[in-house]
């Protein structure tokens, strides 16, 4: 098989607790993902919406240090800012008219390398946003299966 036809499958479970809140497993880790009391949740954990934000950044971090890794570019870390902008409801059911998700996501990142030129850091932060597999599914149409178990 080639190098670029390689599958790497990644698994979760959960359980839900209440309306709000679920339980979830993934690998040797667990997490609970819950609304806010705004939302009718017991805020025992970020809500969706946050954890797929959480995912981007960590995403984008791990990405581009690798990048810059490959690069030979010496990075000492990144700062990472993210705001999602998104109408509720459609998910509440008060409305239709608009996309469940976010409508806009701004990212704001901020590397701190040593010695690189800003032309150097451009690139970087380019192939960054195009390698980073959260990004891609974000930006991109992933097909999503959702059936009965």
């Amino acid at each position: 098989m080639s190098e670029s036809r390689r599958e790497m499958k990644v698994l979760i479970t959960g359980e839900s607790v209440n309306p709000t809140r679920i339980d979830l497993r993934a690998g040797k880790f667990t997490m609970v993902i819950d609304e806010p009391t705004s939302m009718g949740g017991t805020d025992q954990g970020p809500s969706p919406v946050q954890v797929l934000l959480l995912s981007l950044a960590g995403c984008l971090n791990v990405t581009g240090h690798e990048v810059a890794k490959q690069r030979n570019l010496v990075l000492h870390g990144i700062k990472i800012k993210i705001e999602g902008v998104m109408n509720p409801c459609t998910f509440l059911g008060c409305s239709f008219e608009e996309r469940a998700g976010f409508q806009k996501i701004n990212v704001q990142v901020t590397p701190d390398f040593e010695n690189a030129t800003h032309e150097q850091i451009t690139a970087w932060l380019e192939e960054t946003e195009r390698r980073c597999p959260v990004t891609d599914n974000i930006k991109a149409d992933t097909t999503v299966d959702v059936q009965l178990g």
